[in-house]
């Protein structure tokens, strides 16, 4: 049930057209194909599998916001220091170590 209605809040926020065209990219077809899998498989009472196969497809569709999301988190006030220092201990301390500036 909270797969379906993120689906319809995406659409809901950025519109049909632009929910389409992001799941129909190229470069996310496998993301999309393994979202669309798991949730047919937990709907057809596989839950486990299903869900495990849907989370590899958000990490495929959603990966690029991962950092965004992360530097968001980390600028939230009483947990944000925390939360950062969590996610530079889990990236190994290389944040933008490949920027050559």
């Amino acid at each position: 049930m909270g797969n379906i209605l993120f689906l319809l809040g995406l659409t809901l926020i950025i519109g049909p057209q632009k929910t389409a065209l992001f799941f129909a990219r190229r470069q996310k077809l496998k993301g999309t194909a393994a979202f669309v899998v798991g949730i047919l498989l937990i709907l057809f009472r596989w839950p486990l599998v299903g869900f495990l196969i849907e989370l590899y497809g958000i990490f495929v569709l959603f990966g690029d916001f991962f950092a965004t999301i992360g530097g968001f988190l980390g600028n939230v006030p009483v947990v944000g220091p925390y939360i950062q220092a969590a996610l530079d201990r889990a990236s190994g301390g290389r944040r933008n170590a490949e920027l050559p500036v």
